[in-house]
């Protein structure tokens, strides 16, 4: 019997390879396998109210074509069911789907869909109304989140652009935090509470983190001297951040966070105004979600599809350079 799929498109999300979805759904998705629908979001966290009602309409697969934010979107609609996240990443950052090893080309990414392998997964609840699928944070990449909600262009560009445009000005913060019951004060530039290992663009803040062992990762991280960007900034892209003599990290299942004055945390990847007070809590494999098969390989079918993925990677390294407006 084939599976129903509903297929979310965040037409703005990210650098825009979300554009032929339709045509490369039709020529690649496994149609012996999934009946499937698709329709597009019209607003900020209309993905969230589509996933809410396609789980009410009995689909089996909820699938998010766009960034960590439309992930995140599709996730709280379909939060409490066993209703089946897939993705399709065609945002900017894509750090859950990194992370899961999903290629950032869609045609691999829907080979990965045709896999039909369903797996479990750790979420994040936030003070009970926020779901977190990859991770959270408080501070400086809280604000810098912030900023990128109502920024013209997207892209690691532009995300480069405002860190180095806010990095002289913010200021560390004092935090108190309650970590599986045990309470310790900080100042901080940025904590991060994370599911998976990292933020996007493969910065790996939390290395150590696992998508199904029931812990959130904690990175606690002072203001780096410029001195030490030449030296720590690598250990962010080469999966050993914890090195930094800058870095703090600690694992546990329930934290409270307190002296959040700035209000906004970052949700996988979008800036959300929350509150001075914080409660995370890791819900063990509370996620259906459809996972690669690292032992099956994802070949091309025909021509046309390694064509289509030689222009995919071309178009990101070129993303990579040049922000896209919104």
């Amino acid at each position: 019997m084939k599976k129903k799929m509903l297929v979310i498109v965040n037409p703005i999300s990210g650098i825009g390879r979300q554009k032929k979805i339709e045509r490369l759904l039709k020529d690649n998705l496994n149609q012996d396998i999934y009946d499937y629908e698709v329709r597009y979001t019209e607003r900020i966290h209309h993905g969230k109210d589509i996933a809410r009602q396609g789980v009410d309409e009995g689909f089996d697969v909820i699938t998010a074509v766009g960034g960590d934010g439309s992930v995140n979107d599709a996730i709280a609609g379909i939060y409490g069911s066993d209703v089946t996240l897939g993705i399709i990443p065609c945002g900017s950052g894509n750090g859950l789907a990194r992370c899961m090893k999903i290629p950032l080309s869609p045609v691999l990414a829907i080979r990965v869909l045709n896999q039909d392998n369903t797996g479990l997964i750790d979420t994040i609840t936030l003070n009970d109304n926020f779901y977190i699928a990859s991770i959270a944070g408080v501070g400086f990449d809280a604000h810098i989140a912030r900023l990128m909600k109502s920024a013209k262009l997207r892209g690691f560009s532009a995300y480069l652009n405002l860190i180095l445009r806010e990095y002289p000005t913010y200021e560390e913060k004092d935090y108190t935090l309650v970590i599986d019951g045990k309470e310790m004060r900080r100042k901080s530039w940025f904590t991060t509470f994370a599911n998976s290992n990292q933020f996007g663009y493969n910065a790996t803040v939390a290395p150590q983190a696992k998508l199904d062992d029931g812990l959130i990762d904690i990175s606690i991280v002072d203001k780096i001297p410029i001195e030490h960007i030449a030296i720590t900034g690598p250990l962010l892209y080469a999966n050993h951040f914890e090195l930094s003599q800058h870095v703090e990290m600690f694992k546990a299942h329930d934290i409270w966070v307190a002296g959040n004055t700035d209000k906004w945390v970052n949700i996988d990847g979008e800036g959300e105004n929350v509150g001075n007070e914080l409660h995370f809590v890791n819900q063990q494999q509370s996620l259906h979600i459809l996972k690669r098969d690292m032992k099956s390989p994802l070949i091309p079918l025909n021509p046309s599809d390694a064509l289509q993925l030689v222009h995919d990677q071309i178009q990101m390294v070129h993303d990579q350079i040049i922000p896209k407006k919104k």
